[in-house]
Order: structure tokens, then sequence, then C-alpha cells
């Protein structure tokens, strides 16, 4: 008797939701529709997570929402349905973005270039809300020691930066040099074969 009372109360705690349907589906989509504008307006640079600021932003924000997308209702019923909606939403928005470049460009942004051949934008970063400091670093984290060494230095709308090099990086100048030592050490080889091969005609003694 005391199992299945047990069983009954854990099924409806766990299933039967607290709040109607509807507003089970409504919310998480408006939360994401919300938050999709908001990081169009708030620009980039939270997606690049640059500091350690933007990345506490972000995680707070999603325990920021979380209320708001569950509402009353913690049944395992009410969060499948939360994440259905959600999933839901996400690939509708995605199919939309596929057919459209048009508003791809409306709701994502576009890339926005930060270094020319070396030059900064200045009204670029401002837009951005990047300092050269932060710039900077990105730089270094892919090998640049300089701005001179950059031909192409570009935001990209979802917080990736494409970079593209003016003379050769740390990494490919290494590169560069193991593969000559590789084909120096293969001709020397080459070589020692070579002598050690008896010519044609000659006998031993």
């Amino acid at each position: 008797m005391v199992h299945s009372m047990d069983w009954s109360q854990a099924w409806n705690n766990m299933f039967p939701l607290q709040v109607p349907w509807v507003e089970k589906l409504l919310r998480p989509v408006i939360v994401y529709l919300a938050l999709v504008v908001l990081l169009r307006l708030f620009g980039k640079r939270e997606l690049a997570q640059l500091n350690p600021f933007d990345l506490v932003v972000l995680l707070s924000l999603s325990n920021t929402v979380q209320n708001a997308i569950i509402g009353n209702d913690n049944t395992v019923t009410g969060g499948l349905m939360g994440a259905v909606a959600l999933l839901s939403v996400n690939w509708i928005v995605a199919r939309i973005l596929f057919r459209s470049r048009r508003l791809t460009h409306a709701l994502e942004g576009r890339s926005t270039i930060l270094v020319r051949h070396g030059r900064l934008n200045h009204a670029a970063l401002r837009r951005e809300s990047l300092t050269v400091e932060d710039l900077m670093s990105v730089l270094h984290r892919q090998g640049f020691a300089s701005l001179d060494q950059v031909a192409l230095c570009q935001l990209e709308p979802n917080g990736t930066f494409y970079i593209e090099a003016n003379l050769p990086t740390t990494v490919d100048r290494n590169h560069v040099e193991l593969l000559q030592k590789l084909d120096a050490l293969q001709e020397e080889v080459r070589q020692l074969k070579t002598a050690s091969v008896p010519k044609a005609g000659s006998t031993g003694s």
C-alpha cells in the first residue's frame, strides 16, 4: 500500500503539467527569439568571449532566463516540452536562414573587418566594443607577433576571428624549416646509398 502511494506521488510530481501546455510551448519560443535579437543588438564580442567578463555574462544569461522558460513547472513532461519547443524553433529558424541569405544577414549580421594589410580599423573596433589590447590578444593566440604580419582580420557573426597572414607565422616558418631539414636528410641518405653501391665492372681483390 505504501509503495503504491509512493509510486503515485512520484508520478504526480514528475509528469502532470503544472501550467497550460500552450504556455509551456510559448515560453521557450519567446525567450529564444528575444535572445537572438538581444545578442544581435549587443554585438559579436559576447559570443567571442574575449575576457572573463564576457564568459560570466553568457553563463549568467542561461540562469537568468531559466525561470522565464520553465515558469512554475519543473516536471519531466514540462522539461521535455520545453526542449522540444527550443529545438523546433531553432530548426525552423535554421531552415529559414538557409533559404534566405538576405534574412541571414539581417539576423546574424555581417563580418566586420578589423585589420587590413596591417592597418587597424578603429571605427570597426569601436563599433564592436573591442580594444586594441583585446585584438592583439587574439592575434597573439594565433601566432602573430605584430599587426604587420596580418593581411586581414575580421570578426565573424558567430564571434570567431578569421585571420589571413601577411607574412608566414612562427608555426609556418617552423614547418618550412622542418621540411627543408627532411629534404636535406633524404638527400644525404640518397648520396650514402649511391656511394655504397659497387661500380659496374669492378672486381674484388
